[in-house]
């Protein structure tokens, strides 16, 4: 037997061990007399189980054996673009790269093949290294490699993990143009991409076109846009592409109506959620166990003990494992109801009893636990023990959270940055400072590695104090050991900078920002507009507010906002622009000072009063109905008394829908849908003790009187309750269930 097939041989008796046969393999490459290589799939193999090692020194000792001049060029690279692969698979990347620029620089005329550039393309996409993306895109042109479909896949989807969506749009429009942009793969990356921007509509309308295209979308490509709706909360939207897939054929899945489900139970509105799901079974779509952890999540938060059990039971009865994740949202609902300790009892429990130990509750948890679920000994895991942890540290019992853990540590179960971040937001909400700063030297010293968020905990830490030098040097730290920074880094800087009434250097912030590629959110120009404007820098204020618009888009907020400070320090009339340009756009006037303004403008600007309150009844909104009194009294008193009257017989009509129907419409009736809010219902009471004051009122016009009689005549026989939604059983679709 030759050296080579006798070290095949050894490489597969020690598989899990190839040190033997790494070592006769190096001695082999190593001797003066001329050996052939290994066959590629040798030496593949090889480079697999010295990753799966982590032997790393010995991959760069066989990178360097293989590029002795002794061996043919072509199979020296293609040895070499097996250990390439092997170790950027295996999660060492930099190292792989390390060994690509060899290959190159040492064969600059044997280029790689286009699998290794994929394979290197993709890992930096697993890494989130987009930097190296670009790099290696850029050298496989150089190189006279022709990208293939996937690796124009795979460059989609790094421009758009990058805010940098138009090149992403360019390169599909390319990819169209060449005829290579034709499978479904293609199509539902592109999908995908759309939806992390933000940009629905486009998704929406690029389902619709795939149709026309004779590229029947399948349910994967309906699911990634249905949940981006779901998350934005476009229910309405995602229900109209549910209706569009069942109009080609395809029926929603568990995923599906999970997505429905799950913007529900975030919005904490359960009775919705147990809709979706009798929905669901309705249908034959049965739910799965991740489905009914996020209501069971959901139920627990809302304090609905016995329908979470109801739910745990029915589980049980259809065999869906009780695993670590239902374990976990458990103990997290114990806590979050007020029964900490007894969740730690029930943590300490499940190292030897498993789930069993939810037993220790004494009610029906006790019968969760068959014979058959026996073997899940579901022992707590770092998600468990974080759980624990943050709602100590949340309630300030800090002691008791570190010596939890030293348990965990003690169970061989090693802390994530998760909660060592936990340890540094308690600290520095207690604003101890030095100690959040032992905890990040700590996590350094344990090999966990800082995240961004750690450092910006301790940036909104040292914020609190006021400490901008120290914020200052933490931020050059983060570039120093290339933790970047994020929105909120800069936010948090922005913050206090504000606040210690240094605005100008607040908003340099932003260009830097932009230079670094972070891109200001709609918190950053809210906190620069309103410390503009406290400073009576009025045109600075309205400079950022357009620049805010041009950054974040068209955004309700933006306007409500600069509406506000513009009310609050007395400019009336540029509240005004603003509110009119937000009615024009249809945007919900919730959180307009409508009321405040007009009232504001009936001083001395009575026709711009009653213009405004007109553009907002023409546009069809609801509103208080007190809004209207300014008007009307100041009408009254100037002697237009067929104006203020048939402002009256207004007021009238939108008092019956106000406190009639118990509901408050802040949006335009076109196209819109009635809601209220705890804010409204605050609004509504103080409106009624408007009314009451209209029978202490003389103006002399007689309005107040002729007002209340209509309110004594129409309204008196009490309000009309809201219709009280019914109680659901909670699994009754269930009985079906396979």
């Amino acid at each position: 037997m030759n050296p080579t097939a006798l070290a095949a041989k050894l490489l597969r008796r020690n598989a899990r061990n190839p040190a033997l046969a790494w070592r006769l393999l190096r001695h082999l490459l190593s001797s003066s007399t001329a050996v052939p290589l290994p066959s590629p799939r040798f030496l593949a193999s090889l480079s697999r189980f010295l990753a799966a090692a982590r032997m790393l020194p010995e991959l760069h000792q066989l990178r360097r054996l293989l590029l002795l001049p002794r061996h043919p060029p072509a199979a020296a690279c293609a040895a070499i673009s097996s250990l390439i692969s092997a170790s950027a698979s295996g999660g060492f990347l930099d190292d792989a790269i390390a060994h690509f620029r060899s290959l190159r620089s040492h064969f600059p005329s044997h280029p790689p093949s286009a699998r290794l550039y994929n394979t290197l393309l993709e890992c930096s996409l697993r890494a989130r290294r987009p930097d190296l993306v670009e790099v290696l895109y850029s050298d496989m042109l150089l190189a006279g490699v022709p990208p293939e479909t996937y690796t124009f896949n795979l460059l989609i989807l790094s421009l758009c993990d990058s805010g940098m969506l138009e090149e992403a749009r360019a390169l599909v429009e390319l990819m169209k143009g060449g005829g290579c942009f034709t499978s479904l793969v293609s199509y539902n990356i592109w999908l995908s991409g759309l939806v992390k921007c933000g940009r629905l509509l486009e998704a929406q309308q690029l389902l619709k076109e795939m149709v026309r295209q004779g590229m029947e979308p399948n349910l994967y490509s309906y699911n990634i846009v249905i949940n981006g709706l779901c998350k934005e909360g476009m229910i309405p939207s995602a229900r109209s592409v549910m209706s569009l897939m069942r109009s080609n054929g395809i029926s929603p899945d568990t995923v599906t109506y999970s997505s429905l489900l799950h913007w529900y139970c975030t919005r904490r509105n359960v009775s919705r959620a147990i809709k979706i799901l009798h929905k669901m079974t309705s249908t034959g779509c049965f739910p799965n166990c991740f489905t009914c952890n996020i209501l069971l999540q959901s139920l627990w938060k809302e304090g609905k003990i016995s329908e979470a059990e109801k739910l745990l039971q029915k589980m049980n009865e259809k065999r869906y494992r009780l695993d670590i994740v239902t374990c976990s949202i458990i103990i997290d609902g114990l806590c979050e109801n007020g029964k900490l300790d007894k969740a730690m009892e029930i943590v300490d429990g499940m190292w030897q009893h498993g789930s069993a130990a939810l037993g220790e509750l004494g009610n029906a948890f006790l019968g969760l636990v068959d014979d058959t679920n026996v073997k899940y000994k579901c022992p707590p895991n770092v998600i468990t023990y974080s759980i624990l942890i943050n709602h100590l540290c949340k309630a300030g019992r800090l002691d008791e959270a570190k010596k939890l853990l030293v348990v965990m540590i003690g169970k061989n179960l090693t802390p994530d940055a998760i909660i060592y971040d936990t340890f540094v937001y308690g600290f520095c909400k207690q604003e101890k400072i030095s100690s959040a700063f032992k905890v990040l030297r700590d996590m350094e010293k344990k090999g966990c590695r800082p995240s961004t968020r750690t450092y910006n905990l301790l940036i909104w830490g040292l914020g609190k104090k006021n400490q901008i030098d120290e914020i200052l040097e933490l931020m050059k730290e983060m570039k120093q050991k290339e933790i970047p920074k994020d929105t909120i880094s800069y936010n948090n800087l922005i913050n206090v900078l504000c606040d210690r009434e240094m605005v100008n250097k607040a908003a340099s912030l932003l260009e830097e920002m932009l230079q670094n590629a972070i891109f200001p959110n709609v918190a950053s120009f809210s906190m620069l507009i309103k410390a503009f404007c406290k400073s009576s820098d009025f045109s600075a204020a309205r400079v950022m507010f357009h620049e805010a618009l041009t950054a974040c888009g068209e955004k309700e907020v933006l306007y409500s906002l600069m509406c506000n400070q513009y009310c609050m320090y007395g400019k009336v009339l540029e509240a005004k622009e603003i509110l009119q340009v937000a009615i024009e756009k249809g945007f919900s006037l919730e959180y307009f000072p409508c009321k405040n303004l007009i009232e504001g403008l009936c001083k001395d600007r009575i026709d711009d009063g009653n213009n405004l309150l007109n553009a907002m009844v023409m546009k069809g909104y609801l509103f208080d109905p007190a809004t209207f009194m300014p008007v009307i009294d100041a009408l009254g008193k100037r002697g237009s008394k067929r104006e203020a009257d048939r402002l009256s017989e207004m007021m009238m009509d939108m008092a019956a829908h106000h406190y009639g129907s118990k509901v408050s419409f802040s949006g335009p009736i076109q196209g819109g849908s009635y809601s209220i809010s705890q804010k409204q219902k605050q609004e509504q009471s103080v409106g009624s003790e408007d009314w009451r004051n209209l029978l202490h009122r003389d103006d002399g016009s007689g309005i107040a009187v002729k007002v209340l009689k209509r309110v004594q005549r129409g309204w008196g026989q009490g309000s009309i309750p809201a219709p009280r939604l019914h109680d659901i059983d909670l699994m009754d679709d269930w009985e079906y269930a396979g």
